[in-house]
């Protein structure tokens, strides 16, 4: 497979599979499983180099499944309006925030919610007005790094809201935020002005048919 094509089994951009193959970013649970679960990968290879690289044993393959997020059948994600709410913090805090729409998708892991995608900095896998679906996160400790994210960060008092790639940085107390656009520049940022962090399950795309 091409690298493009990895990137979009493990429904991932190619940035961030980069970073993966680098070492500057670690693969997640969820896209380890697909790894385990479709490419016969050996979980304990992939934990620890050690052992086959494939023919994994079907017993470690179970117990690892259990491990990861579990689709669901169908479910009902609330879709909001940023612009409703005023933005990610009280709608993550306030639980009597209106959706404007539900959206209902089957197959997918446990989501608390949609919200449009504005900006371009991750086209072309997003694109302004494209949905993303969330899983609120409580803090950073919960991160898979190199995964997509989105975020309310503070910016001199006021809350900058976006979808980025978030991995390590080299310098002590920030994040670094990638874009998958190649024309906006990678951004440190410290911890503490990330008011709100959710992790990105899925993505929408929206075309307009004329």
């Amino acid at each position: 497979m091409t690298q493009e094509q990895l990137a979009q089994r493990l429904g991932v951009g190619k940035t961030a599979l980069s970073m993966v193959e680098t070492g500057k970013a670690n693969l997640s649970n969820r896209n380890k499983n697909v790894l385990v679960q479709e490419f016969n990968v050996s979980p304990t290879w992939l934990e620890t180099g050690e052992g086959e690289m494939f023919n994994a044993d079907p017993s470690l393959v179970k117990a690892f499944s259990r491990r990861t997020d579990s689709s669901l059948p169908l479910q009902s994600v609330p879709l909001y309006s940023i612009e409703g709410t005023a933005g990610l913090v009280p709608l993550f805090t306030d639980g009597n925030v209106e959706p404007v729409n539900f959206i209902h998708i089957p197959n997918l892991p446990k989501c608390d919610g949609a919200i449009y995608v504005v900006g371009d900095s991750m086209y072309p896998l997003l694109k302004s007005g494209d949905i993303v679906l969330y899983k609120q996160l409580q803090s950073l400790e919960d991160v898979f790094w190199g995964d997509m994210y989105l975020l309310s960060i503070d910016i001199n008092g006021e809350e900058y809201i976006t979808v980025k790639y978030l991995q390590k940085s080299d310098r002590e107390g920030y994040v670094r935020l990638v874009s998958q656009n190649s024309h906006h520049a990678d951004k440190d940022v410290a911890a503490d002005k990330i008011r709100a962090i959710a992790l990105v399950k899925a993505s929408i795309r929206m075309n307009s048919m004329r």
